[in-house]
C-alpha cells in the first residue's frame, strides 16, 4: 500500500472522496444468503485504540488499512462499519465497490473519558450518508440509570432514528445499559436482564422503527439469548465485542446465536481484524463460516 500516493491525493485532490463515493458500485444491505457480515473498525475515533494487551494497537493506519482490505477481499465478507477518515481512505483505494458501506454517527464518548457516556453525534450525519450514497449508520446507545445525562443521549439517538428513516436509510442501534464500578470504570451489563431491557429501549426509539436494526452483543450466559431476543421483532446483528484469550470460545457464542429468527449476521472488528495468531484472513473465513 502506498501511502505516499493516498496523501497526495488527500492534499492535492480532497474532492477525488466524494467522486469515487460517486462512482462506487453499489448492493442490497442483504445480498443472496440473506447474512450480512460487516467488519468494524470505528474504534480509534473514540481512542479506543487497544486490542487485549497491546495498547495502541490500531494507532498504526497502514496496518489497519491494510488489515481491512485483506478482510474485505474475502468471500461472504459484504461490507464494513467505519468513520469518515477510514472510509474514505477505502474509498481513495478502491476497497468499497459492491460492499456494504456503514458510517458511524456518534463517536463523541470518548474512552475513559468523564463525558464517556454523553455520546454526541460527531461522526456521519444522516446527510452526510445520504450524500456519499452509503448503505446504512450505526450508533451506539449506552444509558446509565445512574446519569441524568443519559436523557439527552436516548433524545438525540431517538432524533437521529427519525433522521435516518426519513431518508430511507437504515441505522443499526447498538444499546447497552451501563454504570460504572468503583474505580469510575465504565462497564456494559452483559447479563440477560440488563440486555433484554435495553433492546426494549432502542426498540421503541423514534416515529418510525421501519428502518431500524439492532445491534447486540452475546449475553454474559449464551443460554439465555434465546429468551433475550424475544424481546424485539427488529432484525438484529451480533456484534463481536473484546479481544479474548478463548477466541474459540466467542465462536461458539456467535455460533448458536445466530441461529435464532431475529438475527441477521455479524457485525465484528478487532477480534477478526487483531486475531492473537495474526491470521486475519483465517479468523475472517472462520466467523464467515459461521454464517
Amino acid at each position: 500500500m502506498d501511502i505516499s500516493e493516498l496523501v497526495r491525493i488527500r492534499a492535492q485532490r480532497p474532492e477525488a472522496v466524494e467522486e469515487a463515493a460517486a462512482r462506487r458500485p453499489r448492493r442490497s444491505l442483504l445480498g443472496e444468503s440473506g447474512r450480512l457480515m460487516i467488519v468494524a473498525a470505528d474504534h480509534p475515533a473514540r481512542g479506543a485504540l487497544s486490542v487485549g494487551d497491546r495498547r495502541l494497537a490500531m494507532a498504526n493506519r497502514i496496518d489497519l488499512l491494510e488489515r481491512l482490505c485483506l478482510a474485505l477481499s474475502r468471500p461472504g465478507v459484504d461490507g464494513v462499519l467505519a468513520t469518515a477518515d477510514i472510509l474514505d481512505d477505502l474509498l481513495l483505494l478502491g476497497a468499497l465497490d459492491h460492499k456494504v458501506v456503514m458510517g458511524s454517527m456518534n463517536r463523541g464518548g470518548l474512552a475513559g473519558a468523564a463525558w464517556e457516556l454523553d455520546d454526541r453525534f460527531t461522526g456521519h450525519r444522516p446527510r452526510d450518508i445520504e450524500r456519499l450514497r452509503f448503505d446504512a449508520g450505526k450508533l451506539l446507545l449506552r444509558i446509565d440509570y445512574d446519569d441524568p445525562g443519559s436523557l439527552t443521549t436516548l433524545e438525540s439517538t431517538a432524533r437521529a432514528v427519525d433522521d435516518m428513516a426519513e431518508r430511507q436509510l437504515p441505522v443499526f442501534v447498538e444499546p447497552f445499559l451501563s454504570r460504572r464500578d468503583p474505580t469510575g470504570t465504565l462497564r456494559n451489563d452483559l447479563g440477560a436482564d440488563a440486555v433484554t431491557r435495553s433492546i426494549a429501549i432502542a426498540s421503541g426509539l423514534g416515529g418510525s422503527s421501519a428502518y431500524t436494526w439492532l445491534k447486540v452483543p452475546v449475553t454474559e450466559n449464551p443460554d439465555d439469548m434465546a429468551r433475550v431476543m424475544e424481546t424485539s421483532t427488529l432484525p438484529a446483528v451480533l456484534l463481536g465485542g473484546e479481544v479474548g484469550a478463548d477466541q474459540e470460545g466467542a465462536y461458539e457464542k456467535w455460533r448458536g446465536a445466530l441461529q435464532l429468527p431475529t438475527v441477521q449476521g455479524l457485525v465484528v472488528g478487532r477480534s477478526l481484524l487483531y486475531p492473537a495468531d495474526g491470521e486475519v484472513g483465517a479468523a475472517v473465513d472462520t466467523a464467515v463460516g459461521l454464517l
